[in-house]
Order: C-alpha cells, then sequence, then structure tokens
C-alpha cells in the first residue's frame, strides 16, 4: 500500500500534500500551536455538550499510535477526555456480538474518546487470523471455511452502520489510518531490541506479525476502501515521521471541528445574567 492512496474514497489531510515543506522541527512547532487552539475547543465542546468526539486510530505495530495520543492531547482536561486501548477480547466480550465492547466505551455528549486499536481490528486481525472468528461462538459458523467473503461484506456492512448510527446522532468520527513503512517498522522494532529502556515495549509477535505484512496491508486497504463513508471517512496519514504524523492528525481534527459553527459556550439564562453584577457585589461584601 503506497503512502498515498489516490482514491475518492479516501480523504487525505491537506497538509499532507507538503511533506516535502516541512520538517521534524517545523511539525514540532506547529503542533504547539494547533494543540493549544484544540484545548480550548475542547473546553467549548464540553461546555456546549450537545456532540461528542470519537478518534479511531489504527496502524501496524510500532506505528506510533501511543506516543500519538500522548503528544496530540498532552494539553486537555483529563475530565474531559476517554482513552481505551483494546486488546485481545475477555471471555465477557466474546459473550457479546463483537461491536458490544466498543458502543459502551463510547464518549458521551461533551467528550472526546480515543480508541486505540478500534473495531476495525475485526476485520483486520481476524481476517489475517480467521480461527480467531470461532472464538466468537457465532452460530451457523462451526469452522474455519464457513468464514468466507459473505461474512466479510457483512461484517463491513455493520460497522458503516455503527457509525452512521453514532454520526446520526451527534458524534463526530475521524478514523485515522497510520501508514508505516515496512523499512521504518524494521528500525523501530530494532531500536526497541538494542535500547534497553524501550526493551519492554517489544514482543516476539511482533515479529510473527510482520512476517504477515503482505496480508495486512491486503485487509487494510480493503477495509478502508469498504469503509470510508462521507459521515465517517478515514484519513491516511504517513506515520514515518512521528512528528509530521501527529501534527497532520492534530490540524485535521482541529480543521473539521472548527467548520462546526454551531458549537459555542452557553449562554446563562436572562435572569441570572441580569443579576450577576449583583452576585459579585454580595460575594465581594462577605
Amino acid at each position: 500500500m503506497s503512502h498515498l492512496i489516490a482514491d475518492k474514497n479516501f480523504n487525505i489531510s491537506k497538509s499532507v500534500t507538503h511533506l516535502s515543506e516541512i520538517s521534524d522541527d517545523e511539525a514540532k512547532d506547529a503542533l504547539k500551536k494547533v494543540r493549544k487552539k484544540l484545548s480550548k475547543l475542547q473546553e467549548t465542546l464540553y461546555a456546549h455538550g450537545k456532540y461528542s468526539v470519537l478518534i479511531c486510530l489504527q496502524g501496524m505495530d510500532t506505528s506510533g499510535k501511543d506516543s500519538l495520543v500522548r503528544e496530540v492531547f498532552k494539553e486537555f482536561n483529563t475530565s474531559g477526555i476517554e482513552v481505551h486501548s483494546f486488546k485481545v477480547p475477555t471471555e465477557l466480550e466474546l459473550k457479546h456480538d463483537f461491536l458490544w465492547r466498543h458502543y459502551i466505551a463510547l464518549p458521551p455528549r461533551g467528550k472526546f474518546g480515543i480508541f486505540n486499536r478500534t473495531h476495525y481490528e475485526n476485520v483486520l486481525v481476524t481476517k489475517v487470523h480467521p480461527e480467531y472468528i470461532l472464538g466468537e461462538n457465532i452460530p451457523h459458523i462451526q469452522s474455519v471455511e464457513d468464514i468466507d467473503e459473505t461474512f466479510w461484506d457483512g461484517r463491513y456492512e455493520q460497522i458503516r452502520n455503527f457509525e452512521k448510527h453514532l454520526t446520526d446522532n451527534g458524534t463526530v468520527i475521524f478514523k485515522f489510518f497510520l501508514n508505516l513503512s515496512k523499512a521504518e517498522q524494521k528500525s523501530r522494532l530494532i531500536r526497541r531490541i538494542e535500547k534497553e529502556e524501550k526493551n519492554w515495549k517489544f514482543s516476539a509477535s511482533d515479529l510473527k506479525e510482520r512476517k504477515l505484512w503482505g496480508q495486512y496491508q491486503e485487509c487494510y486497504e480493503q477495509a478502508l476502501q469498504e469503509t470510508s463513508t462521507a459521515n465517517a471517512p478515514w484519513y491516511v496519514i504517513p506515520a514515518d515521521s512521528k512528528p509530521v504524523a501527529r501534527y497532520l492528525v492534530a490540524n485535521t481534527i482541529l480543521e473539521k471541528l472548527e467548520t462546526f459553527t454551531d458549537i459555542d459556550e452557553p449562554e446563562l439564562d436572562p435572569k441570572t445574567k441580569d443579576n450577576l453584577l449583583h452576585y459579585l457585589k454580595e460575594l465581594n461584601e462577605e
């Protein structure tokens, strides 16, 4: 899969077209400015209380999801943001449909929610390893042979419907694919091994999954094409440079949310507003 997918179904952040003109240092400086604007916008969205924002981050191992969350949202008020990192489904989660654990983790109105790995794992990891589907105990799926293209088409449709339902009810969805090159992933895995302080990040399973790189790229490309919609588009972000990727994600969120002209701090009710000076006097005279 190329860094920029030239397809009408994909939304590429405008800044991506200027990658050759921005350095890592410039991206870091630009991020600081965007981050301040985002934190102010978060306060307004929280006070407004009518929209929620769901940010979905997908990418291969080492694509920089964790550090992106840390750097992009570090100035947010912690009461207005929730982060969920989805791992292997628990026994309880497997007793429900595949979207259940994501649905109960959705941000309430007024808040930002971040899915670090998302409901798309159910058409990515499970498509590369279809045997995982058997653990869901779905009726009429008795073996891997029962998991055909019709099954995956149905799952894409369920995801599209899920996201349509959310956006119809006030959730603004951002879906970012951090598009890392295989060569850069190799460099990052080597650093995890060579630097003792990063050893804890390394897992032998990373190398096992790396051998399936081609299959994952095919699954990503199909998933993005099947589920990039007008209400919930995919943004493909080149991720070989972490500072640039972080800036592109932050700027994309800011540019989109600034188009919502109805997001504003609520006004005081007329009675309270008319008596503000009285309340101030009362406090000063205590």
